[in-house]
């Protein structure tokens, strides 16, 4: 098998960050979600970003449902490679922030049956998808340590690149070498001591342990 890119989402300092460096981590996600508790202030995303300059990782904004003019802003003052659409954002929505801005999007599409691959349907201007578990009313958008079922991914049909979400962790990882091999796996709360806290200790065991053959 192809070995999936690695994506680690909810980094808030520069030691958890180098520790993604050091282990050729492909993108790193940065949360600006007030309700989360991976949520990162800007002066300190600022910081990451600029340590990330000159290494090979690529950073991803991460926004829930932000209002147009607010995450425009951000962008102007954030110089991330993507922005990672996480709520229900609209193709009208993509298309006013691609607008005058260089920047590839990638939509997180919920998934609990097979039916809600279609809505990626909806998404012609998005550059990548984001398959993820569908939480439930009182859950957080994403970071729920939740997986869905796997065997749906077997059968969907998508011709963009897409990664695979949901409360993968080192118990699990290497399952994933069994469906259809993702472009990217996203981990977040499978690499965290205690809620929105990651572990370097935990990354680099699961990076370590990870084996896509």
């Amino acid at each position: 098998m192809n070995k999936s890119k690695i994506k680690i989402c909810g980094i808030k300092d520069i030691d958890t960050l180098s520790c993604c460096i050091e282990n050729k981590v492909d993108f790193f996600g940065l949360i600006f979600y007030a309700e989360s508790p991976r949520n990162i202030k800007l002066e300190q995303a600022f910081k990451l970003i600029n340590y990330s300059k000159n290494n090979l990782i690529y950073s991803v904004g991460v926004f829930v449902n932000e209002p147009i003019e607010q995450i425009k802003q951000i962008l102007t003052k954030l110089k991330v490679n993507y922005v990672q659409l996480h709520g229900d954002e609209n193709s009208d929505y993509i298309d006013k922030i691609k607008k005058n801005n260089k920047i590839k999007i990638i939509k997180v599409i919920p998934i609990s049956s097979s039916k809600d691959f279609i809505n990626t349907q909806n998404y012609p201007n998005v550059d990548m998808f984001l398959f993820d578990y569908k939480p439930k009313t009182n859950e957080l958008p994403g970071g729920n340590a939740k997986t869905f079922s796997w065997d749906l991914i077997n059968d969907i049909k998508v011709d963009k690149p897409w990664f695979l979400s949901g409360g993968i962790n080192i118990n699990n990882i290497n399952k994933i070498k069994n469906y259809k091999i993702p472009y990217g796996i996203d981990i977040s709360s499978g690499v965290e001591e205690k809620l929105g806290i990651k572990s370097i200790k935990k990354i680099n065991a699961i990076l370590k342990f990870y084996d896509p053959k």
